[in-house]
């Protein structure tokens, strides 16, 4: 078949387009940047448009003259700006499929979300449900398929379930009682691939969900023993207003898809009857304990512990320094201060400068690790093991005796310079300006 795929550079789009070149199809991606399309081998090419502007109908007919399919894949969690859940999800669909309409397509799948019904009080699912009814109403063989949360090893989404499943509690709403009914990533596929062989009756909707409905906290505990990760998940309750309130702080992180919209849709649940998909498949969907392959736990266990993990050694590493400089500021009588810099040399004015200039330096370093830009952190964590390994060198020379405290005030360094040095380690590198790419 000759297919035109939106969202093709998106997480199930991806997996998508790579599954229909894999049986042969020839592939039209309509995506913003056809540049960053990675598809490997097969027939396809892309297609350059913007769906925030919302194209019209009459722009598309061109480019669909002997489409023999259309498969709309094109979601966003979260709204960014110039991306609005009204254009990507709503109005640049629904002139996609009335283009379809005229244009004499012959099967058009629209991927929406479970949870797109006449319950939907969230924009995300608002959004999605008036594409599907539009798509149900017009004269073609379209059919809308809704997956539940979409477990994948690329998504978003599963690695902040890993996250949740590898912290050592949680505290949720109502336990973590809320229904869901996770979908593995490939079966989503398989049940596209299906409807492309075979299509059902025009303006069918299919829920493509796991096998059965369960409490978050079990999803979690699930993942928790496929990630192969030891002991229990103990699960707090949390009033709902203080998770809403997280939620909104968490709206405000670079990259959290965890805001007041997606809050509310994991308290509404999500879960359907499983049988239509079984049917598509030929078989039963993934259960969840099948979702992570013994070969991809150990790399999705470290990331999913280092997720949890290094925010925390952040906020540590910025009370330690803070602290210090607070305690070099007075609470540490000033004399004994004084006392150990002239120890090293330093008396008078330079002895001054050096106690309140390094409390000083202290305190910015502090704020810096929770507040840098992403662009300053390499240096703000190479600053930390310079001052450290500087101030470790000059007491081990002036004042050996450190080494042989009983609390260990040197021997401590060791451990705290390996921490800095696995942050500096895992900052990402910045983007080379020419040479190889």
């Amino acid at each position: 078949m000759r297919i035109l795929m939106t969202g093709a550079t998106g997480f199930i789009g991806r997996a998508l387009a790579r599954a229909l070149l894999r049986e042969g199809h020839e592939l039209v991606c309509a995506v913003r940047d056809p540049a960053r399309l990675s598809l490997g081998s097969g027939a396809w090419r892309g297609l350059r448009v913007d769906l925030s502007t919302v194209p019209m109908s009459e722009w598309w007919k061109p480019h669909l003259a002997g489409i023999d399919a259309v498969i709309n894949a094109v979601g966003i969690i979260r709204e960014q700006p110039g991306q609005t859940f009204e254009a990507l999800h709503d109005r640049a669909p629904c002139e996609l499929f009335h283009a379809c309409a005229q244009a004499g397509v012959r099967q058009v799948v629209q991927v929406s979300a479970l949870g797109a019904d006449a319950q939907a009080t969230s924009r995300y699912h608002l959004s999605k449900k008036a594409a599907d009814d539009v798509l149900r109403a017009l004269p073609v063989a379209g059919t809308v398929v809704q997956p539940s949360l979409v477990y994948g090893s690329e998504g978003a989404s599963a690695a902040m379930f890993n996250q949740m499943a590898a912290a050592p509690l949680l505290a949720l709403p109502q336990r973590g009682g809320m229904a869901v009914q996770p979908v593995h990533a490939t079966d989503v596929v398989a049940g596209v691939l299906a409807l492309l062989r075979k299509p059902p009756a025009p303006g069918s909707t299919i829920a493509f969900v796991g096998p059965q409905p369960m409490p978050l906290r079990d999803y979690l505990r699930q993942l928790r023993r496929a990630l192969g990760i030891a002991g229990p998940l103990p699960v707090l309750p949390l009033p709902t207003f203080l998770f809403m309130t997280g939620a909104r702080v968490a709206a405000r992180l670079p990259g959290s898809i965890l805001d007041e919209e997606t809050a509310g849709m994991l308290l509404r649940g999500n879960a359907a009857p499983a049988a239509d998909f079984r049917r598509l498949l030929g078989r039963p969907p993934r259960e969840v304990a099948q979702f992570i392959h013994a070969a991809e736990a150990p790399a999705l266990r470290t990331q999913a512990v280092l997720g949890v993990w290094l925010p925390v050694l952040r906020v540590a590493l910025a009370l330690l320094w803070i602290w210090t400089a607070i305690v070099s500021l007075g609470l540490y009588p000033v004399a004994q201060s004084y006392e150990l810099l002239a120890r090293v040399g330093l008396t008078g004015g330079l002895a001054a400068l050096a106690l309140y200039g390094a409390a000083g330096l202290d305190l910015l370093l502090g704020v810096l690790t929770l507040a840098a830009p992403a662009a300053w952190r390499r240096w703000v964590w190479a600053s930390q093991l310079l001052l450290i390994g500087g101030y470790t060198l000059l007491i081990t020379l002036f004042l050996p005796e450190y080494w042989l405290h009983p609390y260990g005030p040197l021997s401590k360094n060791l451990p705290l310079l390996a921490a800095i040095g696995l942050l500096w380690a895992l900052e990402p590198a910045r983007p080379a300006h020419g040479g190889l790419r």
